[in-house]
């Protein structure tokens, strides 16, 4: 027997040996790094809550908890008006258009702005499309736009529109997860039988400085049985809930 090939090729085996074990242990701490067990325990929570006062959540769980601050902004005198502007050549809008097409390119059109703009299935009734103001990805409740629909055509907008001043003199913060929130309106807020319809991240009036600037603060807007609840997303407060006007 060569001694020397059959030492080199025992050798060479628990080289690969070695590659192989260290690759799968990798891969299972990978995998331990991207569970959050955090996360699994409070969707148990929420599970437990839930079915302990028959609350049913339609909504889809938001996934990203971003760090957020408090941002300042005054409202543009030029784009913001009270009363609706009739349009000079109305058109045909659908929320589900896909943006390209040319009834999409018609509103964007009309009005200015309009792609600076998240619509809002909560607040849009028949006959009103109602829009935020996005400040990066997430809207500002408090800056609307509205169209206004007749016969199944746009014929009018009241716009609001904001420039951002500044941003609050904090540095950004973790907002607190969805499921912190829901867990504290199911225990303390939310009657029996509660259907949670929408649950989204986005700016909310804090302070009103003037008639022209507002001071907003990053909150969760929860809306459960119509029922609107603003619920601060650094550090959970609760606002009385709104009624829903729609």
């Amino acid at each position: 027997m060569d001694w020397s090939r059959a030492k080199t090729i025992l050798i060479l085996s628990f080289f690969l040996l070695n590659l192989v074990l260290g690759y799968q242990l990798w891969t299972t701490r990978s995998d331990l790094l991207e569970f959050d067990p955090s996360t699994a325990s409070a969707t148990e929570e929420i599970q437990r809550l839930m079915k302990s006062k028959n609350i049913q959540i339609t909504a889809e769980m938001p996934k990203e908890v971003p760090r957020m601050k408090e941002i300042v902004v005054q409202y543009d005198e030029k784009l913001t008006m009270e009363n609706p502007v009739p349009l000079e050549t109305p058109f045909k809008y659908s929320p589900l258009l896909s943006k390209g097409s040319s009834r999409d390119a018609a509103a964007r059109a009309a009005i200015p702005n309009m792609d600076k703009y998240l619509y809002d299935p909560v607040l849009s009734t028949n006959g009103t499309y109602v829009f935020h103001e996005l400040y990066g990805a997430y809207p500002m409740f408090e800056v609307k736009l509205e169209l206004t629909e007749q016969n199944g055509m746009v014929v009018a907008y009241r716009q609001e529109y904001a420039n951002v001043k500044q941003e609050g003199e904090q540095k950004e913060q973790k907002v607190i997860s969805p499921y912190t929130v829901l867990s504290s309106l199911i225990e303390n807020y939310f009657p029996s039988g509660t259907v949670v319809s929408s649950i989204m991240l986005g700016y909310h009036n804090g302070q009103t400085f003037n008639s022209q600037t507002m001071f907003l603060v990053p909150y969760w807007r929860v809306v459960g049985n119509g029922d609107i609840y603003y619920v601060h997303a650094l550090n959970g407060a609760v606002d009385p809930p709104q009624k829903n006007k729609k």
